[in-house]
């Protein structure tokens, strides 16, 4: 190869890693896609058939994204009016100084409510330094109810007919999923909040047999096309974004995350998901 042709070839690399590059950082972390996706319960009374329950998770409000992207696609997500909306954790990526809470309070003024009920959950993010932060999970949790969203904290909340059973995250200092789950009522229209997908591989359930809502892996923000997400923050790597058979009845939803820990997405679009319920048969 002579060098006026390996200089034309490298050339071309050079532009087209810089074109990647810039859409990953540019791009992608603001194309906003709203999933939409049946979910069947059992036990779902009649008068809730059809209506919609909308999944918001892993917002990561901090200094290394894009707040404003946030509420804008807050603001998109209202047009749909929801009967209910879930957050399943992670609302914050940790920081330090004023700044972020004064981008956490803007962003919690645009939050998105359902006209049914808003619940959420934490994520290991709101449990601060090494996810040991009690105080600041208390803090967070705080704001949010607030605002008007009922944080489930390994606890359960029947709102409308439809029973919210929300694990506190599995990383945090508050994770004791049998204190809530010893009191599973199989008769309900249940449905699980769990920030991270891992806890479906413990024996927690007690026989549940539903969906399961859950976010934390961002779906690895980046991924090879036909190749597997290098990064995933789960131990088991099958869990990386969408809808899973986990056995015993169960189904996992993992949402792809709104927010980025990183401002960085490739193949990896954030995601706002739309569940219309119907009855399980």
């Amino acid at each position: 190869m002579n060098r006026k042709k390996f200089l034309k070839i490298f050339t071309g690399f050079t532009a087209a890693a810089s074109l990647t590059g810039l859409y990953a950082w540019q791009v992608e972390p603001f194309w906003l896609e709203f999933v939409e996706m049946k979910m069947p319960i059992k036990n779902l009374p009649s008068n809730l058939e059809g209506k919609t329950l909308m999944q918001i998770s892993d917002l990561h409000v901090g200094n290394r994204a894009s707040h404003q992207h946030l509420i804008n696609s807050l603001i998109k997500a209202k047009v749909y009016g929801p009967d209910f909306v879930v957050y399943t954790g992670d609302y914050i990526t940790l920081e330090k100084g004023k700044i972020v809470e004064e981008k956490l309070n803007e962003v919690l003024s645009y939050f998105v409510k359902g006209k049914i009920a808003t619940v959420g959950i934490l994520g290991n993010h709101d449990y601060g330094v090494n996810w040991l932060d009690g105080k600041m999970a208390d803090g967070i949790t705080t704001r949010l109810e607030e605002v008007g969203v009922s944080v489930l904290r390994n606890a359960q909340k029947e709102i409308g007919g439809l029973n919210f059973i929300g694990i506190d995250d599995f990383w945090g200092t508050n994770f004791n999923p049998s204190s809530v789950m010893q009191y599973l009522d199989k008769s309900k229209a249940n449905l699980v909040l769990s920030h991270n997908p891992d806890t479906c591989d413990l024996n927690i359930w007690n026989e549940y047999e539903g969906w399961i809502l859950s976010g934390h892996t961002h779906g690895g923000q980046c991924k090879p096309p036909f190749f597997p997400a290098p990064i995933l923050p789960v131990q088991n790597k099958k869990y990386t974004a969408g809808i899973f058979d986990v056995g015993g009845g169960r189904q996992l939803y993992i949402n792809r995350a709104l927010g980025c820990s990183w401002q960085v997405r490739f193949n990896v679009r954030p995601e706002i998901t739309i569940f219309t319920l119907e009855k399980a048969v």
